[in-house]
């Protein structure tokens, strides 16, 4: 029956699936590990988990009991980490990526806030200066300080001693404004309403959400994209060929250590050993010729974007330069690391697309990285692949300058000299 041979045929590929035991784990493990990667990320912090923080700047330049108490409802909001900083270091705090929003209060604010808040006109600034990379934390802080702002004003207007002053300038100035006699003689039994309050409790407390239709919203709000200088809009497409830039050159890389393997399986490395050449020098030419193809894949997909895309390298061409060669290094060593430590190349190719693929999501370069827990925050700075990302952004539309490139330089070129220490100490030139 023909039967017979199919069920022989279905049980010795089964076999030989099963002999393979690393094979058969990463079969299992790859699917698992990733579903689980993004279930975290996607499923919502659970009840015990910290709170994702945003890292904003807050120059306070007006010094009023407003913007004071602004600045200690941010300094105490759970969805904050706050930094008082000047106005230039705030700047160069979101430029470089390390603060996501800067809040500049300009000086007079307090004043302004609390007179457009009794009788509208003219609004003062709250100046934001933002990452473009993180539009959804600009939103949130965009509303988190839309709270606290009113709030601060609010309290002063109804239980200050600014609000006290400012509601007998409202009520001596009120029959000279613009508004309708009813309109005024609502606004003036509000204020009156109010100097009773302050009278009958010595001004000693008071609240208020400000939803009085005679009130309106005491700022307006000047957003500002901070990127590589003044009028130069953010290029999505820089951050996105550099995280798949990254990604492929790792690809290539691995691809490059399977091959190894296979030209081992053939008895080919057993005769370079013949060769009058040590074996440090022939993986040290496998290394560079790896690297050197690399750099070629990561320069021509920049140029592409460049032309088709107007990507522009903003910060600093010699550190781009830095940066791609150390890129390249790392995923060429990485390669050879493959080599070193699989065994066959089935049961390796699937180790490294697990490794490659968690290496290039926790590097950013397909989820934003401030969605991760803060635990994974922390943990992403032991990965290649986020050095490698933030090192191109720094170097394109961020346009850092060159000592954006350094620490990105030098530590992708440590995990060159690590894997590559690793794969001569642990290379095999023949199958076992």
């Amino acid at each position: 029956m023909a039967l017979t041979p199919l069920l022989g045929m279905v049980r010795k590929d089964l076999q030989l699936f099963f002999h393979d035991r690393r094979s058969v784990i990463m079969a299992f493990l790859v699917p698992i590990a990733i579903a689980s990667f993004f279930g975290s990320i996607f499923s919502g912090p659970g009840p015990n988990a910290e709170t994702v923080k945003i890292p904003i700047a807050l120059v306070d330049e007006d010094g009023s009991v407003i913007s004071k108490g602004i600045a200690a409802a941010a300094q105490a909001d759970k969805m904050l980490v706050v930094s008082q900083l000047p106005a230039d270091q705030a700047r160069d705090g979101v430029r470089r990526g390390k603060i996501t929003v800067g809040i500049v209060i300009p000086k007079g604010f307090g004043d302004a806030a609390g007179r457009a808040f009794f009788r509208g006109g003219d609004k003062p600034q709250l100046g934001l200066l933002y990452d473009p990379s993180h539009a959804m934390e600009l939103a949130m802080v965009r509303g988190i300080m839309t709270e606290h702002v009113m709030t601060a004003v609010s309290r002063e207007m109804f239980s200050g001693t600014q609000g006290r002053q400012l509601v007998d300038e409202t009520l001596s100035q009120l029959g000279s404004s613009s508004m309708s006699a009813e309109d005024q003689q609502r606004l003036r039994d509000l204020l009156t309403s109010v100097r009773r309050f302050y009278e009958n409790n010595n001004a000693s407390s008071g609240t208020s959400t400000g939803s009085t239709p005679m009130m309106s919203m005491p700022y307006t709000v000047r957003e500002e994209a901070v990127t590589a200088r003044e009028n130069v809009p953010y290029n999505g497409y820089a951050h996105s060929f550099a995280g798949m830039g990254v990604q492929f050159l790792l690809f290539a890389a691995a691809n490059l250590g399977l091959e190894v393997l296979l030209e081992r399986q053939r008895g080919l490395w057993k005769r370079l050993r013949s060769a009058p050449i040590s074996r440090f020098m022939l993986l040290m030419g496998k290394a560079i010729s790896g690297a050197l193809i690399a750099l070629m894949t990561l320069w021509v997909s920049f140029a592409f974007a460049m032309v088709v895309f107007k990507v522009r390298i903003h910060g600093s061409v010699p550190g781009f330069v830095a940066v791609s060669i150390a890129c390249a290094l790392m995923a060429s060593t990485f390669g050879l690391l493959v080599a070193a430590l699989g065994r066959t190349p089935g049961a390796t190719r699937g180790v490294t697309t697990m490794a490659v693929l968690l290496m290039v999501m926790l590097g950013g370069a397909w989820v934003p990285t401030f969605i991760f827990p803060a635990w994974l925050q922390q943990l992403t700075l032991v990965v290649p692949a986020r050095w490698a990302v933030d090192g191109l952004d720094a170097m394109t539309w961020r346009g850092v300058g060159l000592s954006g490139a350094i620490a990105p330089t030098l530590v992708m070129l440590g995990f060159a000299v690590a894997f590559g220490g690793i794969a001569v100490s642990r290379f095999r030139w023949e199958e076992a």
